[in-house]
């Protein structure tokens, strides 16, 4: 593993795997079973292992003593430096105020967008919002917010690029039914996620939808860190664009100016939302 602090004696809850990914990246995943959501479902967070440790997803808030346990079986909680997410929603953030209490020196990061519509008000210390295409050194690692308004959802989604490891968190856009997945596959996992999206469409389909997923592919990701289902290893590019054309969505237009506050052109917003 990468240079990261200490691990402690905590283990995680049985069924629940922790296995390093990439050098320095850990998936910590919580299997659902079928009784409980029909096929079974997968959450998963990312642990980037560094200088300033950064935890990608915190899981739902229920879920924290499971995820809490998890994390503290890699490196001290006290240690986090930085809290991640793609878009405002439960199990994407539903356990950061959790998180921040018992990390203190941790901060809430995200986009922009996200930090002035929901985070700031919620979160209980301010958090750290990057421009599209901004860079935030952990360490050795490097991670960038590219902001993909609506893709899948959510008018602040945005997603992580790590540059070192080439690894793209990606969120819920390769989203999987099953509990049982290997870590990492190199399997198709687009026929399975769209036949996931067959019987419930979580993406939005916006105007920008295929040119924000090429600025997505233009990054060459080799890994796609996934939020439910395993990860995937291959040419992240050439499968963010088949899934494009899965959605049917041009690849032409404005993917690097389609992005948050901070941005102009298609699919931007002009600016900060208004405050009372």
């Amino acid at each position: 593993m990468a240079d990261s602090p200490p691990a402690s004696d905590a283990t995680p809850s049985p069924g629940t795997r922790v296995d390093e990914i990439a050098d320095g990246i850990v998936r910590i995943s919580t299997p659902v079973p079928p009784d409980v959501i029909p096929d079974g479902f997968t959450y998963n967070q990312f642990l980037v292992l560094d200088e300033q440790p950064l935890l990608y997803h915190t899981g739902l808030r229920r879920m924290f003593p499971i995820v809490r346990e998890a994390v503290a079986a890699v490196i001290p909680l006290e240690s986090l430096r930085w809290i991640a997410f793609s878009h405002w929603e439960a199990d994407e953030c539903g356990a950061l105020n959790e998180f921040l209490e018992v990390a203190p020196n941790a901060e809430p990061v995200c986009g922009v967008l996200m930090r002035d519509l929901s985070a700031d008000d919620v979160a209980d210390r301010p958090a750290r919002g990057l421009l599209d295409g901004e860079e935030l050194t952990l360490g050795k690692h490097v991670v960038r917010w590219l902001a993909t308004p609506h893709v899948p959802h959510g008018w602040e989604c945005g997603h992580l690029f790590e540059t070192t490891t080439r690894t793209l968190f990606c969120g819920d856009l390769f989203t999987q039914s099953g509990c049982d997945h290997p870590p990492v596959t190199e399997d198709d996992v687009l026929a399975p996620s769209e036949a996931m999206r067959a019987k419930f469409d979580y993406f939005a389909h916006g105007r920008d939808t295929g040119a924000l997923l090429d600025k997505l592919a233009r990054t060459e990701p080799e890994l796609l860190a996934i939020m439910h289902g395993p990860s995937w290893r291959g040419d992240g590019a050439a499968l963010l664009r088949r899934l494009a054309a899965s959605l049917g969505a041009t690849t032409g237009g404005q993917g690097d100016s389609a992005g948050d506050a901070s941005s102009s052109g298609p699919g931007a917003p002009s600016g900060s939302p208004p405050t009372p």
